[in-house]
């Protein structure tokens, strides 16, 4: 089953994956969470659901999956 064409700041994992592809050079321990907000904003696909506002909380477990990501990927490199 492929990933939805529209995701919200529920789906935090997914935003972690989407940023670790799309921001591969951006270090996300030196993001912080207003840079990050608006990351999340301005990936494709990426939709805002009425009563699923971001908060700090959603903004770190997106922030600790996208760290993450980023690190099982360059394992993989080497």
């Amino acid at each position: 089953m492929g990933l939805s064409k529209t995701f919200g700041w529920t789906e935090v994992r997914r935003i972690g994956e989407e940023l670790a592809d799309r921001l591969p050079e951006k270090d996300p321990v030196r993001v912080g969470f207003p840079e990050l907000r608006q990351l999340v904003i301005a990936l494709p696909g990426f939709k805002e659901e009425a009563g699923h506002p971001s908060n700090e909380r959603i903004l770190e477990e997106i922030q600790r999956h996208w760290m993450e990501e980023r690190s099982d990927r360059r394992d993989d490199e080497d």
